[in-house]
C-alpha cells in the first residue's frame, strides 16, 4: 500500500509522526512524506536547509521526503505563526501536487496537529491523486483556540470552525487521539466515519535501556520529573505554586525537563520565588528520555482546566506509562482517566496547586513496593494499548478497509 504522510512539521523536527511513518515502513506501506522546511522549536531554519527550498530529499531509512518553502515561525508571535501556517498551506497545496508529479497513492495521511487547517492541501491533493483521505485529529478546533485565549473573535472562531467542518466533511476516515473527542468532532463531520487511533508510545521505550550514564542524572531524593513542551496550556503556575507549598521537604524538588514558549518566564519565576526545590535541566533528544525518565520518583503530567483540554490525552502519557514509573495527572478528563484506569498513578484537579502537593507527598509515603506496582502496571496498560508496531498494524487495517470500500 502507497501512502503519501502530510505533515508540516517532520525529521529532523521532533514530532510522533516520524515514528509512525517508520512503523507504516515495518508494517509493509511504501511511504511518502509531504513537508515544510524544518524550523521547530527555536524558529529559525535548521542547517543545511533553506526557507524557499522546495524538492525531495532521501531519508536514511530509504522513503522519500518533499519539502515545500515555509515562512519560519521566528521569535514566535501570532502574526509570525500566522505567516507560518499560511505558507504552508499555500505551498503544499500549489507546490505539493507539483513535486508529487506522476506519483500515485492509495492513502494521504493527515498528521492533524494544531492547527488543523494544514489538512487543506491534503483536500486537494486528494483530487489530484484519487487518494482516500485520512485525517488524524490531534487536536479541537476551533475549540482549542478559544479555550487558549490564542483568538476571542466569535466571527473569527465562527469562519475557522465552517473551515473544519469542510476539512472533515472532504475527509473520507476521521482518526481521533482521545475517546473524549469523537462525540465533538463527530458533531462537526456530518456522515464521515470516525475511529479512536490513540498516539503511539515512542519507540525507543520499547528498547533497553543505552549502556553508560544517563544523559543528564538526578540529584538524590524524591525526583519528581515533568518533561516535554512547556507552553501556556502545561499549567506551569500551579507546579510554581505546589513546590512553594512543599519547599518545607528538602528532599522533594521538580525537575522540569525540555523546553517551549514559557522557558523564559519560568527561569525568571524560579529565581523570584526563591525555588531551590525547582530544576530545570533543558531539552533533550528523544532517545535520551528513556534513561532519565527511568530515575525519576514520579512523573508528572500537567494541564490547564477546561472543557476542551479535558478531553485530551497529552501524549507524553504514553512515554510515562512505557517508561514504569509511578505517574502524577494534574489534569481533568480523559488523561486522569486513563492514568487511574492503568492503575498507574494518583490524580488531581488541574490547577490545584494544594492538591498536587498533597499527591506528591502521598506517593513519596508510599513504600518502594507500592510504587513498584504502579509502575508496573502502567507498562502493561502501554503495551496493551499504544505499543507502536501493534498501533502501526491497525492503522494499516484501518487504510485497507478504506481502500476497499
Amino acid at each position: 500500500m502507497k501512502v503519501l504522510v502530510l505533515s508540516q512539521h517532520y525529521w529532523p523536527e521532533t514530532f510522533r509522526i516520524n515514528e509512525v511513518v517508520e512503523s507504516l515502513q515495518q508494517a509493509g506501506c511504501s511511504v511518502s512524506v509531504l513537508t515544510g522546511q524544518p524550523n521547530y522549536p527555536d524558529g529559525a531554519i535548521f542547517p543545511d536547509y533553506r526557507a524557499m527550498g522546495m524538492g525531495p530529499q532521501l531519508h536514511e531509512a530509504g522513503y522519500m521526503i518533499y519539502r515545500v518553502p515555509v515562512s519560519p515561525r521566528r521569535q514566535g508571535r501570532a502574526m509570525q505563526l500566522i505567516s507560518n501556517y499560511l505558507s504552508f498551506l499555500v505551498s503544499a497545496s500549489l507546490v505539493g501536487p507539483w513535486l508529487l508529479r506522476g506519483q500515485h497513492f492509495d492513502v494521504i495521511f493527515v498528521y492533524g496537529i494544531s492547527p488543523i487547517l494544514q489538512a487543506i492541501p491534503g483536500v486537494v491533493l486528494k483530487r489530484f491523486k484519487r487518494a482516500a483521505l485520512v485525517t488524524w485529529v490531534q487536536d479541537l478546533w476551533p475549540q482549542s483556540l478559544q479555550a487558549t485565549g490564542f483568538v476571542r473573535d466569535r466571527r473569527i472562531l465562527a469562519l475557522v470552525g465552517g473551515v473544519v467542518r469542510w476539512i472533515y466533511r472532504h475527509s473520507d476516515l476521521l482518526l481521533v487521539q482521545s475517546r473524549g473527542f469523537v462525540s465533538v468532532v463527530q458533531a462537526m463531520a456530518s456522515k464521515t466515519p470516525i475511529e479512536y487511533h490513540p498516539n503511539p508510545g515512542e519507540l525507543a521505550f520499547g528498547q533497553a535501556l543505552p549502556a553508560g550514564a544517563p544523559a543528564f542524572r538526578l540529584d538524590p531524593g524524591f525526583n519528581v520529573v515533568f518533561a516535554g513542551n512547556m507552553g501556556t496550556v502545561q499549567a506551569l503556575d500551579t507546579l510554581l505554586q505546589a513546590a512553594e507549598l512543599l519547599l518545607p521537604h528538602l528532599n522533594v524538588r521538580l525537575v522540569l525537563v525540555g523546553s517551549g514558549s514559557r522557558s523564559e518566564w519560568l527561569r525568571q519565576q524560579i529565581a523570584q520565588r526563591g525555588l531551590l526545590n525547582v530544576h530545570l535541566p533543558g531539552r533533550f533528544e528523544p532517545e535520551d528520555m528513556p534513561g532519565i525518565l527511568a530515575q525519576a520518583s514520579a512523573l508528572l503530567v500537567s494541564l490547564t482546566s477546561g472543557p476542551i483540554l479535558s478531553q485530551t490525552v497529552p501524549s507524553k502519557v504514553q512515554a510515562y506509562l512505557a517508561a514504569g514509573r509511578p505517574i502524577i495527572a494534574s489534569l481533568d478528563g480523559e488523561g486522569a482517566r486513563v492514568v487511574e484506569e492503568a492503575g498507574a498513578g494518583l490524580a488531581c484537579p488541574a490547577e490545584d496547586a494544594p492538591a498536587l502537593a498533597q499527591v506528591i507527598l502521598r506517593l513519596r509515603a508510599m513504600p518502594e513496593a507500592e510504587l513498584k506496582r504502579m509502575g508496573d502496571s502502567g507498562r502493561r496498560y502501554y503495551q496493551q494499548h499504544f505499543e507502536p508496531t501493534m498501533l502501526a498494524k491497525r492503522l494499516v487495517q484501518h487504510f485497507e478497509k478504506l481502500v476497499r470500500r
